[in-house]
């Protein structure tokens, strides 16, 4: 499939998506793999709680594997590893401090004992026989973020993981002279997240959030309640700083929020644990003593702002004098969500900042166009692959690697399970390897295809209807009249006629197959569902999923 001598760049999930990140790097006989995230299911994806990559190409090379390296702690980047290490042999794990943490508490939960795990910083190499990989740190919204360079036979590839440009940063600079050597010594091929390349300018620091949540912390007279993304560990430093300053007690509500205030302690990010209290504890204190650190950013139903403003939450009811802060964007494609989440607080009477241009509570981890300019003229890469995003967001990109001095036939934008050859002479597309979406439902990895999506989505807007039959299999004959019963059809007791309608129909279509066919369960079956459809979408312009349940039963007669 690939000659020998070549170089195979490949990514599993992360293009054509926000999410699902995993790119492969394969020279010979080893292969490295960056990332092992998933993707948070779309609404009609029911009853689905991931979307993963399909492996199967890590499968058929696992012996190749050499390792997985992960450039920071964000779901789309490790949620997929509990999954992975299900399926796939993986050597050891490399990654930062924080990302260890994180994953360690996902494989606990889920009772995988994995061990082999090294963490990496901005000076770490590894070294096999044909990869020479260092690492970069940069700037994002999670402590601990680095980008990869894979030194390879072929030449240098230089891959940003996700990142921004902040020149005032909260924690450590990202290592921007590191980067400009690298790019000085020749790198063939950048692939940089392309997340906000739509977005013009360059993002605002994470100071500049830091100082307006200061602002509000200091003058709110009631009540603070602060959602933002758990994994922002500086932020979550900063509002606890403010409060010491303040005197406001944090309560805190929901599970990964309270991981990430455990990391952080556990870490020394975060020095006094006193200021975190119990829920209880807070009714003794005045409104302005208290601020709320919650989950519930994307308008998730079961988080913990979700439930506080539809007055479900058991331990916190909204007072008139609150002020609700969303420290935080929506992700592509949950911005209803969050709208739906807005618009309850604001009937509950509350005052809600959200972030624009006059109130910054919130700035992107993800660099903007003149971010992206500033990597592609540090890094000055002679090929270059957009990587992270949406079609249109990597297609952007590909545009502003052109205005940045790279060729434009020299700019690939691909899908997932299409390859790069970089071989002496440069780099071309190569033949598709096997990639896809895995649906998880629970504990079940890859047991629910598109044939079940769809029959749950036939479910959710038509229902089930299900007919019971009794019938005597040798004599061939329907003992009693079917019943007939539905869910998310229509109300049983209120169209008493169109059910026996339905009744006396599938009664003629039983009648009839048995006078007129040798009997057979499935026939049956199947002869039910194709007579019936066409009959109630008549009816009633609706297609529910029809369940016959037959009941096979030899009755005595009498003597």
């Amino acid at each position: 499939m690939f000659n020998n001598d070549d170089t195979i760049i490949a990514s599993l999930g992360g293009l054509g998506e926000v999410g699902k990140n995993m790119y492969i790097f394969m020279h010979k006989e080893e292969l490295f793999i960056i990332d092992a995230g998933v993707m948070f299911p779309e609404d009609e994806l029911l009853g689905i709680d991931y979307v993963i990559q399909d492996v199967t190409f890590l499968k058929e090379n696992e012996n190749k594997i050499k390792g997985l390296i992960i450039t920071h702690g964000h779901e789309d980047h490790i949620g997929g590893i509990p999954f992975l290490l299900q399926k796939i042999n993986i050597p050891i794990i490399y990654a930062p401090k924080i990302a260890i943490d994180l994953i360690n508490k996902k494989l606990d939960e889920r009772n995988i004992n994995f061990k082999n795990m090294e963490t990496i910083d901005n000076d770490y190499i590894i070294k096999s026989k044909y990869f020479n990989i260092e690492f970069v740190r940069t700037t994002h919204s999670i402590p601990d973020s680095y980008a990869v360079v894979l030194n390879t036979p072929n030449g240098t590839i230089f891959e940003t993981g996700d990142y921004k440009f902040d020149l005032t940063p909260i924690g450590p600079m990202a290592d921007i002279q590191k980067m400009a050597r690298i790019g000085s010594n020749g790198v063939k091929l950048l692939m940089a997240d392309s997340t906000n390349s739509l977005v013009e300018g360059f993002s605002k620091s994470e100071s500049a959030v830091d100082e307006t949540l200061t602002d509000i912390i200091s003058n709110h007279l009631g009540r603070v309640i602060i959602a933002t993304f758990a994994s922002n560990i500086y932020r979550l430093k900063h509002i606890i700083e403010a409060c010491e300053k303040n005197n406001r007690k944090i309560i805190t509500f929901g599970r990964s929020m309270e991981n990430a205030i455990g990391i952080a302690l556990e870490n020394n990010m975060i020095k006094d644990k006193s200021i975190i209290i119990d829920a209880n504890k807070a009714k003794d204190l005045k409104h302005n003593e208290v601020c709320i650190l919650c989950t519930g950013t994307q308008g998730e139903p079961l988080a913990a702002l979700s439930r506080i403003a539809n007055g479900t939450h058991k331990q916190i009811s909204l007072l008139p004098d609150d002020l609700v802060v969303f420290s935080s964007s929506p992700i592509p494609g949950n911005a209803a969500s969050v709208n739906r989440v807005i618009n309850k607080l604001y009937l509950k009477g509350v005052k809600v900042f959200t972030n624009s241009d006059l109130s910054d509570v919130h700035t992107s981890g993800h660099a903007k166009q003149e971010e992206q300019k500033l990597m592609l003229r540090l890094i000055q890469p002679e090929y270059f692959m957009p990587m992270h995003g949406e079609y249109r967001m990597l297609q952007e990109q590909a545009k502003t690697g052109t205005l940045c001095g790279v060729d434009k036939d020299k700019c690939f934008v691909l899908k997932n399970g299409q390859t790069l050859i970089m071989d002496k002479d440069g780099i071309h597309k190569g033949p598709n390897i096997i990639s896809g979406d895995v649906y998880v439902d629970g504990s079940r990895i890859g047991d629910v295809g598109s044939v079940v999506i769809k029959d749950r989505k036939l479910m959710s807007q038509d229902g089930i209807l299900v007919t019971i039959l009794n019938i005597n299999p040798l004599k061939r004959k329907l003992l009693i009249k079917p019943n007939v019963t539905t869910r998310g059809f229509i109300l049983v007791n209120e169209n008493a006629e169109l059910i026996s309608t339905i009744e006396k129909k599938v009664a003629d279509i039983v009648t009839n197959y048995l006078e007129n066919n040798s009997y057979n369960y499935v026939d049956l079956r199947n002869v039910i569902i194709l007579e019936l459809h066409p009959f109630i979408s008549k009816l009633t312009g609706r297609r529910p999923i029809i369940l016959p349940v037959i009941m096979e039963v030899k009755k005595v007669e009498d003597n």
